[in-house]
């Protein structure tokens, strides 16, 4: 696990009529990954974007995408997902019927394969995400009762001397990122605050999550 705070700014909270046009000006503002938020309308309530928009938006910039998939199957897309650019692809355990299958299944098509909170398969991923909200909407309020979770799953891969990631998803704002951050999260998801505080100012707002 990097000790560096990483942000990955939602696209959720971007102007989809000029998406493109978003995720050039996150990489000026230093972003280090997109995240990108996929949703089905059947694993959560909402519908988002397929790999063919990621596909489009692949070549406008150099930065990770980092890839949430809150879909199932989940085995049935991640394909599709790889092969339209997806760098990271995290998925809900709940989405599949066999964890370490689907993480095998992303691992062969070169990808890392983050999953939510298993203890048992921490030997074999890269990232863990943790989400802070309810998935499937944004702008939501920040739940605090999951930094025990997040101060937990730090202590372990610390005991176990494991390079694991803990990305925390869900209502960070400049408030709460510091205690994320203390509790153990070395990468930040945020859309509204960093598309909306400041006027819109993506490079402050990220240089503030990041340091706050």
């Amino acid at each position: 696990m990097s000790s560096i705070i990483k942000i990955s700014p939602s696209i959720l909270s971007a102007d989809f009529s000029k998406l493109g046009e978003e995720i050039i000006a996150l990489e000026k503002a230093n972003a280090d990954y997109i995240h990108i938020d996929v949703m089905d309308g059947h694993f959560v309530p909402n519908i988002t974007i397929g790999p063919e928009v990621i596909k489009r938006l692949r070549p406008l910039t150099k930065l990770t995408f980092d890839v949430h998939l809150m879909i199932a199957p989940v085995n049935n897309f991640i394909k599709d997902f790889a092969e339209a650019g997806a760098d990271i692809i995290t998925f809900h355990p709940e989405a599949t019927r066999n964890v370490l299958e689907t993480i095998k299944l992303i691992k062969g098509f070169g990808k890392k394969s983050p999953i939510s909170l298993i203890e048992e398969h921490l030997e074999q991923i890269d990232l863990i995400l943790i989400m802070s909200v309810d998935p499937g909407f944004g702008g939501q309020k920040f739940m605090p009762e999951v930094l025990d979770k997040v101060k937990e799953l730090k202590n372990i891969i610390t005991k176990k001397k494991l390079a694991v990631d803990i990305e925390i998803d869900g209502g960070i704002n400049f408030d709460n990122c510091k205690k994320a951050k203390d509790y153990g999260a070395n990468i930040l998801v945020s859309g509204s605050t960093i598309f909306k505080e400041n006027n819109g100012n993506l490079k402050k707002n990220i240089q503030l999550l990041r340091f706050n």
